[in-house]
């Protein structure tokens, strides 16, 4: 494990390679005599987990393709090997491509009726042993630019990893030719971006670079998270973008309130309501962060674009003073503040006491509203803003999630 919020983080020029906005993590932390944030390689977490549990629990190769529901409230789960399990609880934590959720709510597990929809963006990744000349100063640096961006992290040990963030059609793996390999390909992509770029990408080798498509899911209200005694968890119900990093973060909370709610029962009479009380305390929470990861993607790439500044050389310069790069000037002192206030809801909120953070709520209304009213001109492709110049929530939420703005169905027992 290795903290990063001790250590500078922020965006940066990615053309001019100019700090934009730094963001102050450490303050959240510290206020509440928590630990910094921080970041662990996947499968160093999952061993972690492992080895907390007995000996032959966990199976691996036999996935699950679907469920049944016995009259007394037993589960059957349906394996790819035409085996079947029996259990009082079925917790779905399949993934994006749920068989479980596909199961519960009668839908295909991929395409158009499965309710996952395609982000508009690939993402190149990247992770290797790398000397960083800023190894130990800084966390994560976010590079800003025209129509993309590129992401550096330190995870530890003398490891990173880079992150290329690209629009494109899905399947552009496939169509889009590379002759020379991904790194050169994204080298030329980003010719005349920071050198700190073309230094890790020209470090990184062909094997360690993976690309993919992205995909999310809009918050939803109107279908279920539970039946009976069966429980979406993860991606499989709120699968976000990645841009803030909670995609795990936000499955580790599924987990810890579901614990919370099951470990009291005393009858399998119980399950049903316990799991129902998991979706009412875990959705609003759940679906902020994926409205934010939707958000910053799209104002990321479709948004920003280099700043405009003025320069005092051999007289003076008017470098990139078109509209974007206006916008994005006046984004620069307004982002740090919607970043603490996003830091501050994440801290804040993990124990899933309250439906609704109320002081977050102000916040994101505010200054959100403001990056959304500043940005209006040029997120119009992205859907952000509707007809009569009103913000479209739909491009954030989805017409699926949209329902939890006109009613909390089923949250009487929790409020």
């Amino acid at each position: 494990f290795t903290f990063t919020g001790d250590k500078e983080n922020g965006i940066k020029d990615g053309i001019r390679d100019e700090w934009y906005a730094k963001f102050d993590l450490a303050g959240p932390a510290e206020s509440r005599s928590m630990p910094y944030t921080g970041v662990i390689e996947r499968p160093d977490l999952q061993q972690i987990y492992l080895d907390a549990l007995p000996k032959g629990v966990v199976k691996n190769g036999d996935g699950v393709v679907g469920y049944s529901t016995a009259s007394d409230g037993t589960i059957k789960a349906k394996m790819e090997s035409g085996t079947e399990v029996e259990g009082d609880v079925l917790i779905g934590a399949d993934g994006i491509w749920s068989s479980v959720r596909a199961t519960m709510r009668n839908e295909p597990v991929r395409g158009d009726e499965s309710g996952v929809s395609y982000s508009g963006y690939t993402v190149f990744a990247g992770e290797l042993n790398y000397d960083s000349f800023d190894n130990g100063q800084v966390g994560y640096k976010v590079y800003i630019g025209p129509g993309q961006y590129f992401v550096i992290t330190d995870i530890g040990n003398g490891r990173y990893q880079w992150y290329a963030f690209l629009a494109r059609a899905p399947g552009s793996g496939e169509t889009e030719e590379k002759p020379d390999g991904s790194s050169l390909f994204l080298q030329n992509i980003f010719t005349g971006w920071s050198k700190d770029i073309h230094h890790i990408l020209k470090a990184t080798k062909e094997n360690e670079i993976e690309q993919r498509d992205l995909y999310d899911r809009p918050p939803s209200v109107i279908k279920p998270w539970t039946d009976g005694n069966v429980a979406l968890l993860g991606d499989a119900v709120h699968a976000m973008m990645p841009n803030l990093g909670q995609g795990g973060c936000q499955a580790i909370e599924d987990a810890f309130v579901i614990v919370e709610e099951l470990e009291g029962i005393t009858s399998k009479k119980e399950i049903a309501e316990k799991l129902k009380r998991y979706r009412n305390r875990r959705l609003i929470r759940s679906a902020a962060v994926q409205g934010l990861s939707r958000f910053a993607s799209d104002i990321i790439i479709r948004g920003f674009d280099t700043p405009a500044k003025i320069v005092l050389k051999d007289g003076i310069q008017f470098e990139n003073f078109n509209y974007a790069g206006i916008v994005t000037k006046m984004l620069q002192p307004i982002l740090p503040l919607f970043f603490i206030i996003q830091f501050n809801f994440l801290y804040e909120g993990w124990r899933n006491k309250t439906a609704i953070d109320l002081v977050a709520t102000i916040g994101f209304l505010t200054v959100g509203g403001l990056i959304l009213f500043l940005g209006a001109g040029f997120l119009g492709e992205a859907g952000v803003v509707g007809a009569g110049g009103a913000v479209g929530l739909e491009a954030l939420f989805g017409t699926e999630g949209l329902g939890f703005l006109s009613g909390f169905e089923g949250f009487s027992g929790f409020l």
